[in-house]
């Protein structure tokens, strides 16, 4: 397996985002909004879900860095990722506020 670095266009902002300088960008940079493509590693794709997933917490990781917890909007799982040194910090100190939680939401039925 190959992992994938490719640039992309995100799907809930439409914003264009480049490729990752030092990881695998799997979050927009500007609404940090995420697609459930990675399965079991950081740029596997291997996942079939592929819904957008919610960018619900952050936090600072134990090397310094954030990390931000998204929550798929389809099947409710929830995976970390790293903060990318290009990501709107402002939206990350935003999303600190809240709770660091891996319980999962539950979600309206229409």
């Amino acid at each position: 397996m190959i992992p994938v670095n490719d640039p992309f266009l995100c799907q809930q902002c439409g914003f264009q985002n480049v490729k990752a300088l030092r990881s695998y960008r799997n979050h927009c940079r500007r609404c940090l909004f995420s697609l459930h493509v990675d399965d079991q590693i950081p740029g596997d794709r291997l996942s079939s879900c592929n819904a957008l997933m919610e960018p619900i917490s952050a936090r600072v990781h134990a090397k310094k860095e954030y990390e931000i917890l998204h929550e798929c909007q389809q099947c409710g799982k929830k995976i970390t990722n790293k903060a990318a040194s290009d990501d709107d910090v402002e939206k990350i100190i935003h999303l600190s506020v809240n709770p660091f939680s891996y319980v999962s939401r539950s979600k309206k039925k229409s």
